[in-house]
């Protein structure tokens, strides 16, 4: 089959050819031309397998065989703005030929200039859901005349928890309407939501729903935490790879991972949430053309990156969530082209491997990487330390800290006597020396003035004073001949 056989205008086939695309995938060559009817969809296909042409080319077609409005009349709602950013450049690729406007509209940017776009008026809005909130707010945003509706990575959007706000949105846009709705997996909440938005949907699925691409070859390799960055260096440099993603689990890893690379002279940039929206499309775009070799990347741009080539997806970090494991993988092996994925599994990671394993229903094995010297020490600023030798190295500060008192089962009693002697002293309204001296249990002695030197000890004769909430110490002072014993009696005794 070829998109010549799908329905589409010339205008649009014209834009098809000089994208370098001839034959749909499978998901385009079923859903195009349902969508081409006008029915509301639902469209579940794995990562990379072509979903958002699915609903570009017949959202192009429609606004271009209708009458043009000042208005929006389509919106996609995507999770991030990386996702926002590829579908925008997807529409222009596709509607080169055609005088339809888009805008991709999402945080970390100035507002101002969205402001002025929309105040001209775009055919098409592509969103993060937070953002359009902030627009509709405060009405430079109107959705009165949207025709098509457009949930992308459905799933990912209420794992992130956009739920409400897309509900919110959703009441913002008219009821008779073409909602489409796409994903890589279909669970209860979506069918839930697709149940609210969609009038008797036509349900396309491709594939396996929790099985990466069958291009994609997988491995996993055992390493210990603590000498990831050793094995990662070793395969950047054992390999000749061209274009290598990298998955951290957290922004700090990633940043930590992408410094060591730049030290060892190979070209990399770091992308996650904490960068700005202009770091983070210059390293893409960086990476696109082929300037970085390596792109390290958290979960929030697992959905997001879309680039051809990239040959190998390596997991830092084991994903905690198995169908995270699915995204980022789906980075590579994108439209029937071949890829591999590498992960490597500390022994505290195991656990997630196992629930990977049981998500796609596959067995792996557990190697080692051949050709790997695991008795090499680590490289120093690694970006995490072993598990183990770091639970080492705080048992045995600990074990120091505690010699002394501690040895001796005294620690309670020297903390005890410290925090209730201080607290007793700032609540007082006139200050007075306070010298006293008691055997611990540790045979040695306590002074609880903290800061004054070690004095025989003596008696107080004089007016003690009142604390704030109006106790009088004097009493203990007159009603005993040694002030010491009463004040100790009322200060420690109540615990014991």
């Amino acid at each position: 089959m070829s998109f010549s056989t799908l329905g589409l205008s010339d205008q649009l086939m014209q834009a098809v050819h000089a994208s370098g695309y001839t034959v749909p995938t499978e998901i385009q060559s079923r859903a195009i031309p349902i969508a081409l009817e006008g029915k509301d969809l639902i469209g579940r296909a794995q990562t990379g397998t072509g979903k958002t042409a699915a609903f570009v080319l017949p959202m192009l077609q429609h606004l271009s065989s209708t009458p043009r409005k000042s208005n929006t009349r389509a919106l996609i709602l995507t999770p991030t703005r990386e996702l926002a950013q590829q579908v925008e450049d997807s529409i222009a690729g596709f509607g080169r030929f055609l005088h339809i406007t888009s805008l991709s509209v999402y945080g970390g940017v100035n507002m101002s200039n969205q402001i002025k776009r929309l105040s001209r008026g775009v055919d098409i809005i592509i969103a993060t859901p937070g953002r359009l909130l902030d627009h509709l707010k405060r009405k430079t945003a109107d959705l009165s005349a949207v025709e098509i509706l457009v949930l992308d990575e459905a799933d990912r959007m209420l794992d992130m928890g956009f739920i409400y706000d897309v509900r919110t949105i959703i009441s913002r846009v008219p009821a008779k309407r073409q909602t489409m709705l796409f994903s890589a997996t279909i669970s209860a909440e979506i069918k839930k939501l697709a149940a609210t938005i969609q009038k008797s949907p036509e349900l396309i699925e491709v594939g396996e729903q929790r099985a990466p691409a069958e291009g994609i070859t997988q491995h996993f390799y055992s390493v210990p935490q603590n000498k990831k960055i050793n094995l990662l260096l070793h395969i950047l440099e054992a390999k000749s790879l061209d274009s290598v993603l990298v998955f951290s689990r957290t922004k700090h890893g990633a940043d930590a991972i992408a410094r060591r690379l730049a030290h060892k002279g190979i070209s990399s940039a770091a992308i996650h949430s904490n960068r700005s929206q202009s770091q983070r499309q210059r390293a893409l775009d960086g990476f696109k053309q082929r300037h970085h070799k390596v792109l390290v990347a958290t979960d929030i741009a697992a959905r997001g990156i879309d680039v051809e080539g990239i040959s190998h997806v390596i997991n830092f970090d084991v994903p905690a969530y198995a169908e995270d494991y699915v995204h980022r993988v789906g980075r590579t092996g994108r439209a029937d082209a071949t890829g591999d994925a590498i992960t490597f599994v500390s022994p505290a990671e195991q656990m997630h491997m196992k629930k990977i394993e049981r998500f796609i229903s596959k067995r792996f094995m557990l190697e080692r990487f051949p050709g790997f010297d695991y008795s090499q020490d680590p490289v120093e600023n690694s970006p995490r330390r072993d598990e183990s030798s770091h639970s080492r190295s705080s048992h045995q500060s600990r074990s120091h800290s505690q010699s002394g008192n501690d040895a001796r089962g005294d620690r309670d009693f020297q903390q005890r006597t410290e925090q209730e002697g201080k607290s007793k002293y700032r609540k007082a309204k006139k200050r007075i020396p306070i010298h006293t001296y008691r055997r611990g249990y540790g045979n040695e002695y306590r002074n609880l003035s903290n800061n004054v030197p070690e004095v025989p000890k003596k008696r107080v004769h004089s007016h003690a004073p009142t604390d704030a909430q109006g106790s009088d110490w004097g009493t203990l002072a007159d009603d005993s001949k040694d002030f010491e014993k009463g004040f100790l009696k009322k200060l420690f005794n109540r615990d014991r």
